[in-house]
């Protein structure tokens, strides 16, 4: 049986592998500091997901799981404005989180809403799957809406950290705000 923390290790060397095989492409000038920024966005992100104890998912894996009907709730935390209105995952609820870490819930940050709020979205069933996304990889608002889900207690919590702009680079289509 597999626990939490050997997830979390397979991750991470799943992740640094990852970052070694994407930074051979890269030519010979560069590489090395290449690998150094790699390096340290996939050990930041390991580190964000170990911190708040939940899940993560791609955007392929989560367009699969859109197709599949499954019951789940989307959320994209970017600004409504800036980026919601424009342009998001198809299905998803906007809920505005900080960049930086919001470590006691503060209204201001989220757009004048509250933890009341944010449980009322997240709804009554405890063990729904929630998926959490921002812009990209080192946007960490989904890492602040995730982390927020777990403190609520809610059990089946996913981040998609690559954001609209992975799911865009896939190719996947996107919805606007009416």
């Amino acid at each position: 049986m597999v626990t939490w923390k050997g997830m979390y290790k397979m991750a991470a060397v799943s992740l640094l592998a990852g970052a070694f095989l994407c930074s051979s492409a890269f030519a010979e000038s560069n590489q090395f500091q290449k690998e150094v920024e790699v390096e340290t966005g996939a050990v930041r992100l390991v580190r964000e997901v170990v911190k708040g104890d939940y899940k993560t998912i791609t955007a392929k894996e989560l367009k699969n799981l859109i197709a599949t009907k499954k019951d789940i709730l989307i959320i994209d935390t970017m600004p409504y404005q800036d980026s919601y209105k424009k342009e998001h995952i198809p299905g998803a609820k906007q809920f505005l989180f900080p960049i930086p870490d919001m470590v006691t819930w503060d209204s201001k940050e989220t757009d004048g809403k509250t933890q009341g709020d944010y449980q009322a979205l997240l709804g009554p069933d405890k063990e729904k799957q929630i998926i959490i996304y921002c812009g990209f990889v080192k946007c960490t608002r989904s890492h602040n809406g995730a982390v927020w889900a777990k403190k609520l207690g809610y059990t089946n919590v996913y981040r998609q950290p690559g954001g609209i702009f992975s799911w865009k680079g896939e190719g996947f289509e996107i919805e606007k705000a009416e």
